[in-house]
């Protein structure tokens, strides 16, 4: 679980996030990352969408757990203020583990490339 500062929450700053960033695709997940302005100060914070295409409720839930898991210790390796906005595709649902999270370590390391151009 990630603590309450660390969330996105409003519809805004989703929003925000996926306007005003960069992506970075892989085909289960798709990275949306805005880094601000240095120097900035803040939290980092991440937010999840998993749509119902992914599938229902439970599988939904166990994709949107996973990839909390995943984030937590990576929020950390961002720049300060920065937004991640986190969007499943249906394959993420079909994946295992292991394959999640490297697919999420390359599309975030690409956005992170492109953001910090």
């Amino acid at each position: 679980m990630l603590p309450a500062a660390a969330r996105l929450r409003r519809r805004a700053e989703f929003t925000a996030t996926v306007r005003g960033g960069v992506r970075s695709g892989t085909p289960a997940v798709v990275i949306h990352l805005q880094v601000p302005a240095p120097p900035a100060t803040g939290a980092t914070r991440a937010g999840f969408v998993v749509s119902r295409a992914v599938g229902g409720a439970v599988v939904r839930n166990r994709v949107r757990r996973q990839l909390r898991h995943l984030a937590r210790p990576r929020l950390a390796g961002l720049p300060a203020g920065s937004a991640l906005v986190v969007r499943a595709t249906p394959a993420a649902a079909t994946i295992g583990g292991a394959e999640l999270a490297h697919q999420f370590d390359s599309g975030l390391t690409a956005a992170l490339a492109r953001a910090t151009r």
